[in-house]
């Protein structure tokens, strides 16, 4: 079984490195693949280049040999749909389950996503919740979940896709636009980045301005 986990990751923080641990460890998964975007569709462009992001994700992920980085976002041209690249990963495992790591925020706004019941017919959606984080009430989601949420892991397991699990553990409640203001603001960093990614960051002066 294998998860993607798409972002910006502008920057890579610990909750994103936490997030995919917690996943892997839960679910028995056999590789989680980073998959950051190029054009993200809902959410403002990332603040520096893609060599940059790349760069901190490699920092980031080295060390975990479960970690996979995914450039075809950053290779393809035009706004990061995330089903194109579910697409292409299922016809590269047709017979293996496929993951979908998303945190709440990111789950709560699916339905407004391009062709968002095709996603969840490629893929299990797993979702992993900040503390605090409820899910939304919409009718499309509700009737998603009433016929895919499932409790059982191994139901993922058993089946290639079209089912919905929540992910539970501890959580660090951080996001990458807070950690863009706190370097803005030259306040402290070390809780929320690793000590290499924020090495990187000062040598070459990202989010200062």
């Amino acid at each position: 079984m294998i998860a993607l986990f798409g972002g910006t990751f502008d920057p890579v923080h610990l909750g994103h490195i936490n997030m995919a641990e917690n996943c892997i460890t839960q679910l028995g998964l056999e590789q989680l693949r980073f998959l950051p975007c190029a054009i993200p569709v809902h959410k403002a462009a990332p603040g520096v280049t893609e060599q940059h992001r790349l760069a901190m994700l490699d920092i980031a992920t080295r060390e975990n040999s479960y970690f996979y980085i995914d450039t075809r976002e950053l290779r393809r041209q035009g706004p990061s749909y995330s089903l194109l690249s579910l697409q292409e990963c299922r016809a590269e495992y047709p017979d293996q389950p496929l993951i979908f790591l998303m945190g709440m925020d990111s789950f709560n706004s699916l339905p407004a996503w391009f062709e968002w019941q095709a996603i969840t017919s490629i893929c299990h959606i797993v979702v992993y919740q900040r503390p605090g984080e409820v899910r939304s009430t919409c009718p499309p989601l509700i009737e998603y979940l009433s016929r895919s949420e499932v409790t059982d892991i191994s139901q993922l397991h058993a089946q290639i896709s079209g089912l919905c699990y929540f992910l539970t553990g501890n959580v660090k409640d951080v996001s990458s636009s807070q950690i863009r203001n706190f370097i803005k603001y030259q306040q402290h960093t070390e809780h929320l980045l690793q000590a290499e990614v924020i090495e990187y960051i000062r040598k070459h002066h990202l989010y200062a301005d």
